[in-house]
């Protein structure tokens, strides 16, 4: 076998060299599409057989099509070449190159009968299929002599006679011998064919699928050719076209390169050109139909047969892929209506658009199959309940886009029979459901958030509460306890004790009242001073007066509700506090804007930076602060950079 490996790159390397000399040969002599095209055609045939006989050495049609390939490319285009340049220079051989380029399309042509009854696996469909190969090889030989030898043959020379002629010989009945034999064979193959593509399933379907549309085509665009041959002999462009998309098409399936987007391909060939006859068909009408009424030679007619088959156009174009879609390319039908009345489901109420992932599940043939939503706030991808998802793993994933901004992700495993256009298609499709998922999604996060947070306020709550609880009852209501027994004491010194005892008891009660006045303004740390009786801005610069660094302050001077400025002064407090304490910052900036019904307040350090909210931390409870009242709050803390705490609280207008 590795014996094997350098035979398919010679045999095409031999190929590009016949053909190289078949062109120079050729050139100025013939039309150009004439000397390319077929040069064309037998590269392609050479370099699918060589592909095949690469990959699939078992498979007989690749050396199949390196041996007719070959073939053609000598046969065909070098003995013609040589033949026109042997006329045209005076070179001896002229006629042999000539009757070899005029008989060479017969074993051409057998060499597809050939490929008809052994594609796609290289073998017969059964052994009774072998007669017909024999009968139309029988056949070939027949017409090759009589074709060869016939005096009618004059044109296919340039001296408008055939040399080798032989006008004993009844080439004529030999020709309504071997030609039925060898068309027969090659109608008989052409059976054969749909045969097997009936009994295919499967992979071997979708091979056949490939092959049978570029056999179609080249059905149509043969006889075509072969009509108009003698008539124009530019109608070679279109065999040559023709029989370059055969071995192109064959390659492809037999090598399973873009196996599965046939059916896309037949759809869209048959859909548009039924959507030509159609528009022709109209033009056709319409102009014969306004022509009696404007004249057949009014550009009237013209102009307003052209516009309504424009107008046309689209909903034709739609309707028609439809229709065909449904008979040709049912997987690509059934899964877009299948999105399309998921869609009006949803539109309709009757099912929530979370079901769009089981839906793509389904349609996709991947019950793996996992929708990621993004939320643009948090810049961060979570699952349909608002659960969010770091694991971003390599499998195949489609991005779902509206304009710039992502919506979400699609995982899936990237094996669906779909093919990756119709999948990205279906997914596209969906973008409706997924944005309408995606914010319900994102409303369940912020529900989260807003329980969560309320929870940690009531829990903080209770804690305070009975924090205060404890040291009033522990420190301050004792000290007044202290205080009042003192002063009962003193009352009763005042009959009967010395003025210095009476003095002594006095200074002591004086001191434990000095303790509860200082354990009092401890407790009172932390609820809203009594410099926001006078409004945040005087609040806040008291603040930086006491600061042990420089802080600017920039406030509004008009009045907010008091849990707003309250909320807006402890954020403050929070950020100078951690500012001094732990950012080793050299300067603080107080700011606050009222913007569009929200009090923006900031806090600015110029400290190491890599602040991050932490269960409880201050931080925290800010964000929990700011949430209960319906605001938002951001750190934004690079390390290096700096610090700045940003809280955004509605206040009206």
């Amino acid at each position: 076998m590795r014996g094997r490996r350098p035979v398919p790159a010679v045999m095409f390397g031999v190929c590009v060299v016949a053909e190289i000399a078949a062109i120079g040969l050729s050139w100025r002599l013939e039309p150009v599409y004439d000397t390319l095209l077929y040069g064309l055609f037998a590269l392609a045939t050479v370099g699918a057989g060589a592909a095949i006989v690469q990959r699939r050495p078992g498979n007989a049609i690749g050396w199949l099509f390196c041996g007719f390939g070959l073939l053609n490319a000598f046969a065909s285009d070098v003995a013609q070449g040589w033949g026109l340049r042997a006329a045209a220079e005076g070179w001896p051989g002229g006629p042999i190159g000539e009757a070899i380029s005029a008989v060479s399309w017969l074993p051409n042509g057998y060499g597809w009968t050939l490929t008809f009854l052994l594609f796609p696996t290289g073998r017969f469909l059964s052994g009774r299929w072998r007669a017909l190969a024999w009968t139309g090889g029988v056949g070939l030989l027949i017409s090759m002599a009589a074709w060869s030898l016939s005096p009618d043959r004059g044109r296919d020379f340039v001296s408008g006679r055939n040399p080798w002629a032989v006008s004993a010989l009844p080439t004529g009945l030999l020709l309504g011998i071997g030609m039925p034999l060898f068309l027969g064979s090659m109608l008989g193959a052409v059976a054969s064919l749909a045969v097997r593509f009936h009994r295919s399933t499967g992979l071997e379907r979708q091979q056949l699928k490939w092959f049978v549309l570029a056999a179609v085509i080249a059905g149509i665009a043969l006889p075509t050719s072969f009509v108009l041959w003698y008539v124009n002999p530019a109608a070679g462009i279109i065999a040559a076209l023709a029989l370059t998309g055969l071995p192109l098409a064959a390659g492809a399936a037999i090598l399973r390169y873009r196996l599965y987007d046939i059916d896309f391909f037949i759809s869209r060939t048959v859909a548009y050109a039924g959507l030509t006859l159609l528009l022709l068909a109209s033009y056709a009408v319409l102009t014969v139909a306004l022509g009696a009424f404007l004249g057949r030679g009014s550009a009237w007619t013209t102009a307003v047969a052209t516009l309504v088959c424009a107008f046309l156009f689209r909903p034709l174009r739609a309707r028609i892929q439809d229709a065909v879609d449904r008979r040709f390319n049912r997987s690509r039908y059934d899964a877009l209506h299948r999105m399309t009345a998921f869609l009006d489901d949803v539109r309709a109420g009757r099912r929530p658009p979370e079901d769009v992932e089981a839906v793509l599940g389904e349609i996709l043939g991947d019950p793996t199959l996992e929708l990621l939503v993004f939320l643009p706030e948090s810049r961060r991808y979570v699952d349909l309940s608002g659960a969010p998802r770091e694991d971003m793993d390599a499998r195949h994933r489609i991005a779902i886009e509206r304009g710039d901004q992502p919506i979400g992700v699609v995982r899936y495993d990237g094996a669906s029979a779909l093919g990756p256009d119709l999948v990205r298609r279906v997914v596209e499709d969906s973008g409706l459901a997924v944005e309408i998922a995606r914010l319900r999604a994102e409303l369940n996060v912020q529900l989260v958030e807003v329980k969560a947070s309320r929870t940690r306020i009531i829990t903080a709550t209770h804690a305070e509460r009975r924090r205060i609880e404890r040291d009033l009852h522990d420190g301050a209501q004792q000290r007044l306890v202290s205080i009042g027994l003192a002063l009962r004491h003193a009352q009763h010194q005042l009959a009967t004790a010395a003025t210095a005892d009476i003095r002594t008891t006095l200074d002591g009660a004086v001191a434990e009242a000095t303790v509860a006045i200082g354990e009092l303004r401890e407790l009172a740390r932390g609820l809203p001073p009594a410099q926001l009786d006078s409004g945040l801005a005087p609040a806040c610069e008291e603040l930086a007066r006491r600061a042990p660094l420089p802080v600017s302050v920039r406030m509004p001077e008009r009045r907010f509700d008091t849990g707003v400025e309250a909320a807006a002064y402890f954020i403050c407090c929070e950020g100078l506090t951690n500012a001094v304490k732990h950012a080793d910052a050299t300067r603080v900036d107080l700011i606050a804007d009222h913007d569009r019904g929200h009090l923006v307040v900031r806090v600015v350090d110029d400290g190491i930076g890599g602040a991050t909210p932490r269960h409880g931390t201050g931080l925290t409870g800010l964000a929990d602060r700011v949430a209960a009242l319906g605001g938002t709050f951001q750190v934004q803390s690079r390390p290096g950079a700096g610090t700045t705490l940003v809280a955004e609280l509605p206040c009206g207008s």
